[in-house]
């Protein structure tokens, strides 16, 4: 039997990592991206690499008719994904006070109402089949807080808090749904920091380092697999032992 995989957020960082590692382990990959056409199609190749089928599509994870559309083109290849791993982010940086509304509203749409979607859109067929995997992407933030993080930390809880209503509800069917909740990996994400900031930051850290994006990936790898078929509900941290208390 075919397995299949959705992976947003799949041209760079962690969900390039995710659909790599997903690749290797016999997963056909769609690949999303919003932007990054020549990235998300790089990591489709990497994944063709494996003997694997990978596609690079385009969708903007904001927008339900936009993931209707990448739900009809995967329809009309006859892919039906079994996996679905929502690692489609941005971050944000600023005090409330500084914060627009139309930035609160863009990454609760990106973070969590796109979570809606792909719930109604896929786990239909995931239900019917009597088994599926959704892993949502969150963030220690979205379980501790931080300044300057309200934004960002608001849409990752009410993901949390989602992920464990959809465990319930779809736990009949055989559908699991997790999040996994990293800390200070190593991506774009934390661009904006110069080496003295990250150092400062490997120390706060009692592993002493940033994660790396293939070691979350690995967490996803084994949440999707048959070894991980009784866990579901868990918002699962990966953060070096870091509490984030220094934020």
């Amino acid at each position: 039997m075919t397995r299949i995989a959705l992976v947003t957020g799949g041209s760079r960082g962690i969900g390039a990592a995710v659909a790599r590692r997903l690749a290797a382990d016999g997963f056909d990959v769609a690949v999303q991206y919003y932007a990054a056409a020549e990235q998300a199609e790089a990591v489709a190749v990497v994944c063709r690499d494996f003997g694997v089928q990978a596609m690079a599509i385009q969708a903007d994870a904001r927008s339900g008719q936009a993931l209707r559309e990448l739900k009809a083109k995967l329809d009309a290849e006859g892919w039906t994904p079994s996996v679905v791993v929502h690692c489609a982010g941005v971050a944000h940086y600023g005090l409330l006070e500084d914060t627009e509304e139309d930035v609160w509203d863009d990454l609760l749409l990106l973070h969590l109402k796109s979570a809606y979607h792909l719930t109604k859109l896929f786990g239909s067929a995931m239900i019917w089949n009597r088994g599926g995997r959704f892993v949502h992407l969150s963030s220690l933030w979205g379980v501790v807080g931080a300044a300057g993080e309200a934004v960002y930390a608001a849409s990752k809880g009410g993901l949390n808090a989602f992920v464990k209503s959809m465990a319930k509800e779809l736990a009949s069917a055989g559908v699991t749904v997790n999040a996994v909740a990293p800390g200070a990996i190593d991506t774009d994400m934390l661009a904006a920091l110069d080496e003295r900031e990250k150092a400062s930051l490997c120390d706060a850290i009692p592993l002493g380092r940033l994660g790396k994006a293939e070691e979350v990936a690995d967490l996803v790898r084994f949440l999707v697999s048959d070894s991980a078929s009784y866990i579901t509900g868990q918002v699962i941290g990966i953060n070096g032992g870091w509490s984030g208390d220094n934020a």
